[in-house]
This record gives C-alpha cells, sequence and structure tokens, in this order.
C-alpha cells in the first residue's frame, strides 16, 4: 500500500503524535500524588497509563473524560496510592495542560500550506477543544471519540473520516501509536505514516505501515511539505 502519488488530504492522530500527552500525564499524577506524600516516576506511569486505558477503552463506551477519571482511580490503586475517586477529575482537568512537542505547530504550518488537515482522536469533544489552544493551525475536519461513540482501533473513526473526505484517494494518516491508529489504517487500506517517536519494533505478526519516521519533519519531507 503505496503513499498515493497525489496526497491532498493528510489526518492526524493528537495524543502521543502532536500533543506530548507521556509528559502531560506524568506531570499531572505527579502533582496530585505528592499532595499525599507519594511519589512516581514516569516509566512506571506510561505502562501503567497504556495498560489501564486499553482496557477501558475496550468496554461500552463513555466519554473520554470519564475514562482518564477511572484510569486514575485504577492506577493509583495499583501503586498502592489510596486517592479518593472524588479527586480523579485532576486527571480530564490537566489535558488542557498537556504540551504540544516543539515541531508540532512548524510542522503544521508546512502541511496546511500544501494540504487539506484533519484530526482523528481518541477523546471528547471538550477535552479536544482544550487541547486545540496550543495549535496555531485550523483544521478542516475533526472526528473525535465522543462523535463515533467508540475508541480507535475500532474503525468507527475512519470509516466517519472517509465519509466526510468522500474518497480514501490522496489521504494519508499520520500517527504515533501503532495499536489505535497504524494496525486499523492498514486494515481499511488507509496509507499510514507511523511517527515511531519512542522506537518500538514490530514483532514477525506485525504489519508495516506505509512508512515509519520518527519525527513529524520526517513526515513533512516524505510527503513534500518540507
Amino acid at each position: 500500500m503505496p503513499l498515493p502519488k497525489e496526497v491532498t488530504y493528510v489526518t492526524f492522530d493528537v495524543y502521543g503524535t502532536l500533543i506530548d500527552w507521556e509528559t502531560g500525564a506524568y506531570e499531572a499524577f505527579s502533582k496530585e500524588a505528592e499532595k499525599d506524600g507519594y511519589t512516581l516516576s514516569k516509566e512506571e506511569l506510561v505502562p501503567l497509563f497504556l495498560e489501564t486505558q486499553q482496557e477501558i477503552k475496550g468496554g461500552s463506551y463513555e466519554l473520554y473524560a470519564e475514562v482518564l477519571r477511572r484510569t486514575a482511580v485504577q492506577i493509583s490503586r495499583q501503586l498502592g496510592w489510596p486517592l479518593e475517586p472524588s479527586r480523579s477529575g485532576f486527571l480530564p482537568n490537566s489535558v488542557g495542560r498537556w504540551p504540544a512537542f516543539k515541531e508540532t505547530n512548524t510542522q503544521l504550518d508546512r502541511f496546511r500550506k500544501k494540504f487539506e488537515l484533519g484530526l482523528v482522536s481518541n477523546i471528547d469533544d471538550k477535552l479536544l477543544g482544550e487541547t486545540r489552544r496550543w495549535f496555531k493551525t485550523d483544521f478542516d475536519l475533526v472526528v473525535t471519540a465522543q462523535q463515533v461513540r467508540s475508541y480507535k482501533p475500532d474503525p468507527a473513526h475512519f470509516k466517519e473520516a472517509e465519509r466526510r473526505i468522500g474518497t480514501k484517494k490522496g489521504w494519508v494518516h499520520v500517527a504515533s501509536s501503532y495499536y489505535y491508529d497504524v494496525e486499523p489504517c492498514i486494515k481499511a487500506k488507509i496509507p499510514v505514516i507511523w511517527v515511531n517517536r519512542n522506537k518500538e519494533t514490530l514483532d514477525a505478526s506485525q504489519k508495516k505501515p506505509t512508512a515509519e519516521v520518527k519525527t513529524l519533519l520526517e513526515a513533512a519531507k516524505l510527503l513534500g511539505a518540507a
């Protein structure tokens, strides 16, 4: 599944691709845990966060703000930190402070000059609205979990994006998560550029993306936008 000869539309995953959720979530957890005299490392939090999120998102749909509250409670229990559920709102309340990667706005500006742009994200509309304050670029398309009432890797996000774009022709998706984005794009035959920021390796059973890069700059160069 090669990249289109003429790319017209580029969609992006948000958290992990444009936004540094790992730093943002860690800072939120660390600040809240310190109130109770607990400390935690980023290295122990991130894997727990990914595992817990995958479990919760696999159940029946609920707003991402609620997913985050449940995530906070479950992780705190696993860490032996007695967080009261009534305080779990600290995590969804922190989303608007999760920072953009340093390269994000520069590269989005480059993409914007050549293509129509979209966001395809496992988030609710309110929280994404808070995150979008980090972006200097407007987007032609936004598909959220709230709108399709499901979470990637379920294909609903991509089916809805295709419906709004009107075609798969000329469309490329750019994302950092193999599980949530690359795999469903491969299944749907949507060209996908994997921004492998964490230098993950694939096992023999995992199919390769259309292209693999380390940064958004490399993705922009690949599509002739930089």
